[in-house]
């Protein structure tokens, strides 16, 4: 018998926003840049892929592939990401 996996998203299993947003503040700390990008990616397909997608103008397809982490987003397309999802980025020192 073959046991059928899904995908882990982390993002299930937070309780509150706050916990979101510490996910997202660590992956953004993280040495490897795109631990960020996919974290987004996680967040993105809790909150709905699609409604992230009309949202942005972007289509599915680009939405999935430019948060993969296996591609380099062009910052514009990070910034209206964020937007859609009601994410602020601060500097802070």
């Amino acid at each position: 018998m073959k046991t059928e996996t899904k995908p882990y998203n982390p993002i299930n299993f937070f309780q509150s926003n706050e916990e979101i947003i510490d996910y997202l503040n660590d992956a953004f700390m993280d040495e490897d840049p795109d631990m960020f990008i996919i974290a987004l990616g996680h967040v993105a397909k809790h909150k709905g892929i699609a409604q992230l997608a009309a949202d942005t103008g972007l289509n599915r397809e680009s939405l999935y592939k430019t948060l993969s982490g296996k591609s380099k987003p062009k910052w514009d397309t990070v910034q209206r990401i964020l937007k859609a999802l009601h994410v602020q980025l601060k500097v802070a020192a």
